[in-house]
């Protein structure tokens, strides 16, 4: 995956919401103006994260990150990996704690974007994340050991997921999910039934 996947990955990304489809906009502007958008020495760079659900879309894994202190989707920097999709399931297998054999990707296509800023911490600057995220599947009745990287790993009820995060894109996520979740039980594919929890395509702006 180059540049150009990435930017092919958000021209076939739909959304129903409005700030995420600005997001997807400010998004490929960035990657058509950076090579090196995949760089964390970028003030601005691409990361990428795992929205994990059990097989019943009824709970997410959320992990509580060690820096930053807050609850989170198990997600993390490229560091020039290029392949976002591989980086948001090295990030979900590694936070979690599961084998990559226990970490099944649902969809091809991406299930949701944000662009955040991250604080200043002892170990980094201020910068800017376009995290692009990916709709994940593992088993809530494995053990997850979780990682050093966080405080605690915890399977979280999709119905309590934003009392541990209370920011927009958890809580559209959620909606997502549970949008996906009456979509699969209408008996739709993953893909389509991802496809119409998303919503409309992100319309480009000249």
């Amino acid at each position: 995956m180059h540049r150009e996947d990435l930017l092919k990955l958000l021209d076939d990304h739909e959304t129903h919401f409005m700030e995420e489809a600005g997001y997807v906009q400010r998004a490929r502007r960035w990657i058509l103006a950076n090579p090196k958008i995949f760089d964390r020495k970028q003030s601005t760079h691409v990361t990428a994260s795992a929205w994990v659900v059990n097989p019943d879309c009824t709970r997410v894994f959320m992990v509580h990150h060690g820096r930053l202190h807050q609850w989170f989707q198990p997600g993390g920097h490229a560091d020039g990996d290029n392949d976002v999709m591989r980086v948001a399931l090295r990030e979900a297998s590694e936070e979690s704690g599961l084998d990559a054999e226990h970490i099944r990707l649902q969809s091809q296509r991406i299930f949701d974007v944000d662009i955040h800023w991250v604080p200043d911490t002892e170990v980094a600057p201020a910068h800017g994340h376009i995290d692009i995220r990916f709709l994940v599947e593992a088993d809530d009745g494995l053990p997850v050991p979780g990682s050093h990287e966080s405080h605690e790993v915890r399977w979280i009820a999709l119905r309590e997921a934003t009392t541990y995060n209370s920011n927009r894109s958890t809580w559209r996520m959620v909606e997502k999910t549970r949008r996906l979740r009456r979509a699969l039980q209408q008996g739709q594919s993953i893909d389509a039934a991802a496809a119409g929890s998303a919503g409309r395509r992100a319309r480009r702006f000249a």
